[in-house]
């Protein structure tokens, strides 16, 4: 029987994952509080007021900045205070919410990063957004949860001769008790976990992001080479539309 082990929220864009036991989903936002910030290159120009969907590379984010991998970081959602914990370096707490908390925040991603962030990277949101790597497809896309299956990832672990861990793939649900790849047949195929029902969206295509080991923050592999060598594609994992308004937890069943 297939079911969910895990469940993540990342509610800034390339920064840590969130573990949660249950979550609420909507039909018109898919996850609140995911990829609801980001922070933007000192190039990039972002209209928080007509916020149009770019490509992830306007963004700090784990394909060109692994060093984000060393950061432990959380959001609380109901007063927006981020909080980074750094090995060996005293804790950093913002309130995104505000011009101040933003500008501190922006002040210690330049001091950390520097001159990868472009210039004086920005903290970024708008309402309704989702700085999702799918969100230049579509709005449809922007609202999508992202699906892993475990056993993907133990076959890709199996033929790279390497240990995983599954959080860099950086999905939302976490699936245990399906065949391997499974989970790319479900385009365009009604798939319910729990009391949700969702449609399957697109495959989800591996870029150099998933080489970051996100326990090290070290680029030890090229995983999108490795799966093309070894499956002839370069996807693990799937994008899902929500149907329906409803809650997810640990151990709901998934039937496709």
């Amino acid at each position: 029987m297939a079911a969910i082990t895990d469940l993540y929220r990342y509610p800034v864009k390339g920064l840590s994952p969130e573990p949660l036991t249950a979550m609420s989903l909507s039909a018109a936002h898919g996850l609140p509080f995911d990829r609801v910030y980001a922070l933007a290159l000192g190039t990039t120009a972002f209209d928080p007021e007509r916020p149009e969907p770019l490509d992830k590379g306007a963004f700090l984010m784990l394909r060109n900045n692994e060093a984000l991998a060393a950061l432990r970081t959380r959001v609380d959602p109901d007063t927006h205070r981020l909080t980074i914990e750094r090995a060996a370096h005293p804790s950093f707490s913002a309130d995104l919410s505000t011009p101040e908390g933003r500008a501190d925040t922006e002040a210690y991603f330049a001091a950390y990063l520097g001159a990868a962030t472009k210039g004086p990277p920005r903290v970024v949101r708008a309402d309704g957004h989702k700085f999702t790597d799918a969100s230049v497809l579509s709005p449809v896309m922007m609202r999508a949860v992202s699906v892993i299956n475990l056993a993907s990832v133990r076959v890709l672990e199996a033929a790279t001769g390497r240990t995983l861990d599954p959080l860099r793939f950086r999905g939302n649900i976490h699936l245990e008790g399906l065949e391997p790849w499974v989970e790319l047949d479900w385009v365009d195929r009604p798939v319910r976990i729990g009391g949700v029902r969702f449609r399957g969206l697109a495959r989800t295509p591996r870029c150099a992001a998933v080489n970051v080991n996100p326990v090290t923050a070290e680029r030890d592999a090229n995983l999108p080479r490795a799966i093309r060598q070894h499956f002839g594609h370069v996807d693990l994992g799937v994008y899902l539309e929500v149907l329906n308004d409803g809650d997810l937890q640990i151990g709901d069943v998934v039937t496709v």
